[in-house]
């Protein structure tokens, strides 16, 4: 039997909520076509400065709110204290991370660079893009907030 899924529908199903939702769909549907666009655009082999701007632009386009380089702090989860700072390349609508790339290919290193974002903020949906992948390579990784956070007793 031929799998007749569009590549939509492959991630939509891979990506449920507990409650059976598609956590921040139309978000990352939109946040999906601008990494398309500009690929399409601008093809493989830029700086990733040149991505992320890119990307940056194609955001406020569509009338999304975005921070750039925005400043996570890592807490202890004994004291409290600031213990180190992340700083993802771009946040939209301050629900979804967005990590981009520039290379032959990603590693195990830059994924779990963004797991380790999503697991020490507030933040549960993150994507790591690669645009100068043979095909454009993007990855959507859930880290759910049920996880994370639990107090220490």
């Amino acid at each position: 039997m031929h799998n007749t899924q569009t590549h939509a529908e492959k991630i939509k199903t891979t990506q449920i909520n507990i409650d059976n939702t598609f956590l921040y769909a139309d978000l990352s549907y939109k946040i999906i076509g601008c990494f398309y666009e500009i690929r399409n655009q601008y093809g493989p082999g830029q700086k990733e400065i040149v991505y992320k701007n890119a990307l940056a632009e194609k955001l406020l386009k569509l009338n999304l709110r975005i921070a750039i380089e925005k400043r996570i702090p890592v807490k202890s989860k004994d004291t409290n204290k600031t213990l180190g700072i992340y700083q993802p390349d771009i946040i939209v609508e301050n629900k979804i991370i967005i990590e981009i790339k520039s290379s032959s290919y990603i590693s195990k290193l830059d994924e779990k660079q963004l797991y380790f974002y999503l697991r020490n903020s507030e933040y549960q949906v993150g994507f790591i893009v690669n645009f100068s992948t043979p095909g454009l390579f993007f990855k959507r990784i859930i880290y759910s907030n049920r996880y994370k956070f639990k107090a220490v007793t």
